[in-house]
């Protein structure tokens, strides 16, 4: 593995808590980075309490990216005061927690705009500079949800899914170029990231009260919890794979981030679909039951 030796200017979305957190945190105990970590106007509070604090190399900024005007500001800061982003990390991200029959348009939209159109948008405003000098970063943070799909969880990967993608396309577009992308692939992270997902009123209905498709919540949230929890890969884990993409000199297209990511890497490609969906069928909690009580399945 090749290493970098140059001074890049750094640009880290998502991070008020989690994978961002931490990956503001190690890039904190680099002097040789200048690094903008950005986080909502919410939550900008929250790093009051965090052994990192703002100088001139290392910036925080509030930054709401489904909003354009906010990005084009950031990035005109930044333009101004130091050239522009060398590496982007796309970290920012929801998740819905619903059934297909569960989501509505604006639902939809609020998550394809965060996970997707976002850090699409945050590309276009880095590359003009990379593309000039003919070098940079673009990493994001897809998800084990961009390989496979889980119910309950449908618009998140639809999301990663585009993500993943258009990462792909832009791979081939950049190469020639020498711009590196790179897709950052977790799965389940010990942490209590499970407990921010995102909920449509017709959701959380179904999930306090009895009625169609109760049970697949009932079932999915413990099921998703437990296995987070049994998880040991942690937030800090998969920044130091970040940091590690951060200085090679040529790092892949993908990074199976945990070990669950890298089994469901090899059992996506090496077993025949058919045989896939059917195991993961039936490693779901009670699957079999679900909806015995409503559906009108004809037998």
């Amino acid at each position: 593995m090749k290493l970098q030796n140059y001074k890049p200017v750094i640009l880290v979305t998502g991070c008020s808590s989690g994978i961002g957190l931490a990956l503001a945190h190690l890039l904190w105990k680099i002097e040789k980075y200048r690094v903008v970590i950005t986080a909502r106007e919410s939550s900008l509070s929250r790093f009051k309490n965090e052994p990192f604090h703002e100088n001139d190399r290392f910036w925080m900024r509030p930054l709401d990216v489904k909003v354009g005007e906010q990005r084009q500001r950031l990035f005109t800061e930044i333009n101004n005061k130091w050239g522009g982003v060398d590496i982007l990390v796309n970290n920012a991200g929801i998740s819905y927690r619903a059934v297909v029959e569960h989501m509505d348009e604006v639902d939809e939209l609020t998550q394809l705009r965060t996970n997707y159109l976002a850090p699409m948008a945050m590309i276009r405003l880095a590359l003009p500079y990379m593309r000039e000098k003919g070098r940079g970063k673009i990493i994001n943070v897809s998800s084990v949800s961009g390989m496979l799909a889980m119910p309950t969880m449908s618009s998140y990967s639809a999301s990663k899914f585009a993500l993943e993608g258009a990462s792909e396309s832009l791979w081939y577009e950049m190469k020639p170029l020498g711009i590196n992308v790179t897709l950052i692939q977790p799965g389940f992270i010990h942490s209590n990231s499970f407990k921010n997902v995102y909920y449509t009123e017709k959701s959380k209905t179904a999930e306090e009260t009895e009625q169609e498709y109760s049970d697949y919540y009932k079932n999915m949230v413990p099921f998703i919890e437990k296995m987070m929890k049994k998880s040991k890969t942690r937030p800090e884990d998969v920044a130091q794979k970040i940091l590690g993409v951060i200085q090679r000199e040529n790092p892949p297209l993908r990074i199976p981030a945990t070990i669950d990511a890298i089994i469901f890497y090899y059992l996506r490609r090496l077993t025949p679909r058919f045989i896939f969906h059917r195991v993961l069928y039936n490693s779901l909690p009670q699957a079999r039951n679900w909806a015995k009580s409503y559906s009108k399945k004809r037998t």
